[in-house]
This record gives structure tokens, C-alpha cells and sequence, in this order.
């Protein structure tokens, strides 16, 4: 896994692994055998064993106009390992169609976010591994590559059905958590009743969206608390979308049984004294 800053001096050039390339940043061009597209934030792109590519800013400078993506490199041999532990038989045989080269170069649109999303976890995880990160980092690959394959097969080739669009209420709500998100404004955008989007929220996730909408803010708001340590949590409530302080004092303790200072000090380790 990592993350790149392309440029013009890499020439077009294959591999004997498999590539995944996600742009994570700005716009560009992507080389592919003979062809070249056009790209930008939020093109995933499958790049089989032995075909030539290469990605390029869309103009010399790229300090100024940088096009930013994230590889994910891996031998087919990896897919193997992975046959015991996929129950579904097409997922299976899709992955066996990667395996034995198959599939043709390939590229689709992260349309809810999802995609950017596991390729931030799989680079954290990489990068800053822990215990356990093996089995993790396997888990963020398959979820991946169920992703992809329900991105070619369901969202990009058919019509958006009904469940796969309240999916994309969800995938907005746990994106734009600390906009001014309100069931009447996701009525307008999504052109659904307010009633049969309480519905739904209800049979879906056994929650009112209100109840829903508070339990992402203040998962949201848990990280952030152990991550930015010393940031205040008038900062914090703010960046989750508390405008009122004792509001979002309140809803933390209703839904995580402490203050928001309390579950810092208890989460947080502090530093040992650096001994001269």
C-alpha cells in the first residue's frame, strides 16, 4: 500500500502483480496500452498483471496541480488464500476470474464514498500496523473487493433499486454527519417522504434518523477525542456538528455513559516523562 504524488518522468511501464489505484486528489490522464483517459478524484482503476500504464498530472507541474492516488499492490497467488473464507459463489468466481487473469483492465466511480474510504484504512493499517494487522489488512481486502464487484455489477450497470438508494442515504449521512443534516433536507435531496424516510430509517437500522444521525456524530466524536488530544471539546462538538455545547455534553452521556472529558482521560495514555 501507498500513496503517490505522480509526475511526468515515469514512463508507461508493466508489472507482475495486480495494481488497484484509487485517485485520492486532483485531475490527470491515465496511459493504458494504447488508449488514455481522462481521470480524477474518486476513479478506481484494475490494473492486471503485464499491461503497460501510467498515470500523469494533468500538466508538468504537478506542485501546483498534483495528481495524488493510492496503490494497492498484490500477486494473484494472494486470491488462493482467500477461497476458504468467501461463501457467496459470485464473488468466489470473480475473484477466480482475477486470479487467473481474466478480467480486463478495468475502472468504475467510488459513487458513495466507500471505496476512498477502505483505501484510507488499508494505508493507515499498512503503515501504522498493530497487533493483529495481518488479519486485519485481509479483511480491508476483501471488503474492497466486494466493493468493487458490487460497484461494477450493481450500481454501474443496472438502475439504482430502492434498497441500494436508502444505501446511499446512509453512505451520505456517515459523510456530511457534521453538515446541518435534517430529514426534510434529505427528503429534497433524495425525493422521498419525510414519513417513509423515518421508515425506513426505522426498519433499517432500529433507529429514528435522529437517533441515528446523533450515534454517528458521537462515534465520530470518540476518535477525534483520543486522536486530537489537545484539542478542546467546544472543537470537537463543533467538528461533529454541535453548535451548542451542553447539547453535545448531554447527548455523550446519554449514548456513552460519560462526559466527553472523562472518556479522554480514560482513553487517552498519557505520555512518560522523556528522562535528560
Amino acid at each position: 500500500m501507498n500513496r503517490a504524488t505522480e509526475s511526468y518522468d515515469l514512463p508507461l511501464h508493466s508489472h507482475d502483480f495486480i495494481e488497484l489505484t484509487f485517485v485520492a486528489e486532483g485531475k490527470g490522464f491515465h496511459y493504458i496500452d494504447q488508449q488514455v483517459e481522462q481521470t480524477g478524484k474518486g476513479r478506481l482503476y484494475f490494473i492486471p498483471v503485464g499491461v503497460s500504464h501510467v498515470f500523469r498530472p494533468s500538466s508538468p507541474g504537478s506542485l501546483r496541480e498534483p495528481l495524488v492516488v493510492y496503490n494497492c499492490l498484490f500477486p494473484p497467488e494472494l486470491l488462493d488464500s482467500l477461497a476458504a473464507v468467501i461463501p457467496d459463489p459470485p464473488i468466489a468466481a470473480y475473484l477466480e476470474q482475477i486470479r487467473t487473469d481474466q478480467l480486463p483492465a478495468f475502472s468504475v466511480t467510488d459513487l458513495n464514498g466507500s471505496v476512498e474510504s477502505l483505501f484510507l484504512s488499508l494505508h493507515r493499517e499498512y503503515h501504522l500496523p498493530q497487533t493483529g494487522s495481518g488479519s486485519y489488512l485481509l479483511a480491508l481486502f476483501i471488503q474492497l473487493l466486494v466493493s468493487i464487484y458490487r460497484l461494477r455489477h450493481d450500481e454501474v450497470q443496472f438502475p439504482l433499486n430502492k434498497q441500494t438508494q436508502f444505501l446511499q442515504i446512509l453512505h451520505y449521512v456517515n459523510r456530511e454527519y457534521a453538515q446541518e443534516i435534517t430529514l426534510s433536507h434529505l427528503s429534497r435531496s433524495f425525493d422521498w417522504s419525510e414519513r417513509h424516510l423515518q421508515r425506513l430509517f426505522k426498519a433499517h437500522t432500529g433507529q429514528t434518523f435522529h437517533h441515528y444521525l446523533q450515534n454517528i456524530r458521537i462515534q465520530k466524536s470518540c476518535q477525534l477525542l483520543v486522536q486530537q488530544q489537545q484539542t478542546p471539546v467546544q472543537l470537537i462538538a463543533e467538528q461533529t456538528g454541535y453548535r451548542d455545547l451542553k447539547t453535545f455534553n448531554l447527548v455523550f452521556k446519554r449514548i456513552i455513559g460519560s462526559t466527553p472529558g472523562s472518556y479522554r482521560q480514560a482513553h487517552c495514555r498519557k505520555q512518560p516523562d522523556v528522562q535528560a
